[in-house]
């Protein structure tokens, strides 16, 4: 497969509907005091702006949402129900709100788990995918298969936000 590289700003720039089954099979790495994990996206669910009403910024922008008007690239993460810190890529151009969840790394699956699995706190919020020492995201060249779900724990979306197939997950091999 070749040498592992860390995506470019370019790779992020796409709207958050492409960027979330591309960032399957790619490595999120995360530099800890013992080393670097290494971890393979399994599964992703996108949000796709302000007309999304199962996205943060649909609302309009606030100082929560405000992240999620950056350029592709930036490091989102919040924390959900006060328990579970819960990490975004946001996508796209700058000035539109758009982000994606990463919900499965490896054999992990659950935001939460996966955010306590590579140590990701809300200390990373706001940070830069592309130039961040402490976490980033690497190809390797892995084009896994995967297959679409409605995204989920939504359910204070519109019944056509709920049914949207916007969960993306790697099929089992």
């Amino acid at each position: 497969m070749g040498k592992n590289h860390r995506l470019d700003r370019a790779f992020y720039q796409m709207h958050a509907d492409a960027l979330a089954p591309a960032l399957l099979g790619k490595l999120l790495c995360r530099k800890t005091a013992d080393g670097v994990i290494r971890m393979r996206i399994t599964e992703t669910e996108c949000y796709m702006g302000e007309s999304d009403t199962a996205c943060h910024a649909s609302k309009g922008k606030t100082k929560r949402t405000q992240v999620l008007y950056e350029i592709g690239g930036t490091i989102y993460v919040y924390l959900c129900y006060g328990i579970h810190d819960m990490l975004n890529v946001v996508a796209g151009d700058a000035g539109f709100p758009e982000a994606v969840l990463i919900r499965g790394v490896g054999d992990i699956f659950g935001p939460g788990r996966v955010t306590k699995a590579m140590h990701v706190t809300r200390e990373l919020n706001q940070k830069d995918l592309c130039s961040s020492g402490e976490l980033w995201i690497e190809e390797d060249g892995c084009k896994p298969t995967y297959h679409t779900a409605p995204r989920v724990g939504i359910g204070y979306a519109s019944k056509e936000d709920q049914a949207r197939l916007w969960r993306f997950i790697v099929d089992a091999e």
